[in-house]
C-alpha cells in the first residue's frame, strides 16, 4: 500500500541538491538535507511510540524544525494537530483533552506552565524551540532514521485542525491524505506554480494558509521558499527582490502599500500575489494594482476544506470577489432555510462538495451530521452571491447575519458603502440587541492615518444607497479592528464591547 502524500510532497525529493529553504540569516536548506533530517525526525516519533492513527499536538514558534515535524507525521501516519502559538494554557487544556495525543511539544519558555496541562492530561510533553534547542530536538539528534513511509490510504486522517470556536466549542477537522493531496494538485495547476518559482513565506505554519496552501505546493513542485518567521516589513522589502510569488492576508499587502518604498520595481520579478484568509478590500486590490501592476488574485477556502474557490491566474482578477470554483468543486449556494438553489444574483449559504472536503469534526458525529449533508455538500456557514459570469462574492458568515425588525442586514453590504469614503481605512458592521428592533446595526470606522472624519457625509453617502432599515443607528470612530492571527476581523469581540451600547441610551 502507498503513502498518497509521503510519494507525492517527499519521496521525490530523496537526495536531491535542489534548493529548498532559505532562511533569514542566509543559510540554506536543500531538499535532500531536508529528506534526511524528516527520517530522523521520524525516528524520534517512532521511539516514543507513536504509531499510525495517533496524535501529535505541536505548539511551538515556525521554524524549519518544525516542518520536519509536519513531514515525520506524514512519513509515519501520525496525525499532525498544529495549535496557534497565541493559545492559551487553558485554550491548550481543551485541546489536550479532546484530541488525546500521544506526545504534545511547545516552546521551552512555555515549560513550567503547560507541563502542568500536560500532566493533568496524561500527554507526554516535549520541548522545541525555534532555534532548535529542547528536549525534542535532543530526542531527534539521537534518533535513527527510518527508511520507509507507512502505507496509508487516500481516506486515512492526515491532519487535525481546530475551528476558531468563535461561537462556542472548538471543532477538530479530520482532514485526510486526499483532502490536502487533491488541492495542492488543483493549486499548482490553477496557480501555474513551478519548480524555478521561490515563494515569499511569511505565515503562520499552525494554519492551513501557511502549511497546506504554501508548504505543500511547494513541495509538490520542488519549488523554493524564503522562510521568515512572521510578517516584519523590513526583512520582507528586502525579500521582494527574489521571490517569484507570495501569498499573504489582506493586512501584508495594506502594510505593503503604507510603504514608499514598496514599488514596481521592488517586484519585477513577482509573478503572482496571493490573499486569503480574510476578504480584501476592493480599494485594496486597486490601490495595489496602481502601485505595481500586479493585481493580486484572491482565493476563498476553509480550515474543513482548504482551498474550494479561486480568481483565475489567466483571465479577469475582479476585486471584491473569491472568483470561480477550483476543478473538482462543487459549488451551490443555498437558502439557509429550504436548502434550494438560490438564483444568480441572490445571497444565499455556501455549500461545497468535492475531494477536498473534509471527513468530519472529530468526536462529533452529531455535528458533522449536521453541517455534511447525506449527498455530501458541506454547509459552509458563509453567505455569498454569484454574478451572471459566474465570480463568487462573499458577504459575510451566516452568524454576522443582522436582524433588524424583521429584516435581514448583510454587512458586507454596509461596509462597501462605507469603505467608499476617502477618508475611512476600514469598517465592521455588526448587530447588537436593541430594545426595539431585536438587533441594531452598529458601524465601527477606523479612519486613514491623517485623515480628517465627515460622519455627517458619510451618513449622507449610506443614505443615499442603502434602504433605511440598513442604515447604522451608531456610526463609532475606532482606532483598529480586533482581528485573529490570520487577520479576520473577530466581529463576536465588536458584539460583546458593545452589546449594552442601546440599552444604556434606553436607561439614560
Amino acid at each position: 500500500m502507498q503513502n498518497p502524500l509521503f510519494d507525492a510532497l517527499l519521496a521525490p525529493h530523496r537526495g536531491s541538491d535542489d534548493p529548498f529553504i532559505m532562511r533569514p540569516d542566509g543559510s540554506s536548506v536543500t531538499y535532500g538535507e531536508f529528506f534526511e533530517a524528516v527520517t530522523r525526525t521520524a525516528g524520534a516519533l517512532k521511539s516514543r511510540g507513536l504509531r499510525p492513527g495517533d496524535r501529535l499536538a505541536l505548539q511551538v514558534g515556525k521554524s524549519v524544525e518544525a516542518l520536519h515535524i509536519y513531514a515525520a507525521c506524514l512519513m509515519t501516519g501520525v496525525i499532525f494537530l498544529p495549535l496557534n502559538t497565541a493559545y492559551t494554557a487553558d485554550e491548550i487544556a481543551y485541546f489536550l483533552g479532546d484530541a488525546e495525543p500521544g506526545l504534545f511539544i511547545c516552546d521551552p519558555d512555555r515549560r513550567s506552565e503547560l507541563s502542568r496541562v500536560a500532566g493533568k492530561t496524561g500527554t507526554e510533553f516535549l520541548t522545541l524551540s525555534q532555534t532548535n534547542t529542547g528536549s525534542f530536538a535532543d530526542l531527534v539528534a539521537d534518533a535513527d532514521p527510518i527508511e520507509a513511509a507507512e502505507p496509508r490510504s487516500p481516506n486515512d486522517i492526515a491532519a487535525l485542525l481546530y475551528t476558531s470556536g468563535t461561537t462556542g466549542r472548538s471543532k477538530g477537522a479530520m482532514l485526510t491524505q486526499e483532502n490536502l493531496l487533491s488541492n495542492a494538485e488543483v493549486l499548482v495547476e490553477e496557480w501555474r506554480i513551478a519548480r524555478q518559482d521561490r515563494l515569499l513565506h511569511a505565515l503562520p505554519i499552525f494554519h492551513a494558509h501557511g502549511l497546506f496552501v504554501a508548504v505543500n505546493t511547494t513541495l509538490a513542485t520542488g519549488a523554493s521558499m524564503i522562510f521568515l518567521p512572521a510578517f516584519q516589513i523590513d526583512a520582507i522589502l528586502d525579500a521582494l527582490p527574489d521571490a517569484t510569488t507570495m501569498m499573504g492576508i489582506p493586512t501584508f499587502y495594506t502594510r505593503l502599500l503604507d510603504e514608499s518604498r514598496f514599488n514596481a520595481a521592488l517586484v519585477r520579478t513577482m509573478r503572482l500575489f496571493v490573499s486569503g484568509s480574510a476578504p480584501l478590500l476592493a480599494d485594496t486590490h486597486d490601490r495595489f494594482a496602481d502601485r505595481t501592476g500586479h493585481r493580486i488574485l484572491e482565493r476563498y477556502g476553509m480550515t474543513e476544506t482548504g482551498m474550494n474557490v479561486s480568481n483565475p491566474h489567466d483571465g479577469e482578477r475582479r476585486a471584491g470577489t473569491v472568483g470561480f470554483p477550483l476543478p473538482g468543486v462543487e459549488l451551490r449556494i443555498t437558502d439557509p432555510d429550504t436548502g434550494r438553489d438560490m438564483p444568480d444574483g441572490e445571497i444565499g449559504v455556501i455549500e461545497i462538495r468535492g475531494p477536498n472536503v473534509f471527513k468530519g469534526y472529530w468526536g462529533m458525529p452529531e455535528k458533522t451530521r449536521e453541517e455534511i449533508r447525506e449527498n455530501g455538500f458541506f454547509i459552509t456557514g458563509d453567505l455569498a452571491c454569484r454574478d451572471a459570469q459566474g465570480y463568487v462574492r462573499i458577504v459575510g458568515r451566516n452568524k454576522d447575519l443582522i436582524i433588524t425588525g424583521g429584516y435581514n442586514v448583510y454587512p458586507k453590504e454596509v461596509e462597501m458603502v462605507i469603505d467608499e469614503a476617502d477618508w475611512v481605512r476600514e469598517s465592521a458592521v455588526v448587530g447588537v440587541p436593541h430594545p426595539d428592533f431585536g438587533e441594531g446595526v452598529v458601524a465601527l470606522v477606523v479612519p486613514e492615518n491623517g485623515s480628517v472624519p465627515n460622519l455627517q457625509a458619510l451618513r449622507e453617502r449610506i443614505a443615499g444607497g442603502l434602504a433605511k432599515f440598513k442604515q447604522p443607528k451608531e456610526i463609532i470612530l475606532i482606532d483598529d479592528l480586533p482581528r485573529n492571527t490570520m487577520g479576520k476581523v473577530q466581529k463576536n469581540a465588536l458584539r460583546d464591547d458593545y452589546a449594552e451600547l442601546f440599552m444604556q441610551k434606553r436607561a439614560g
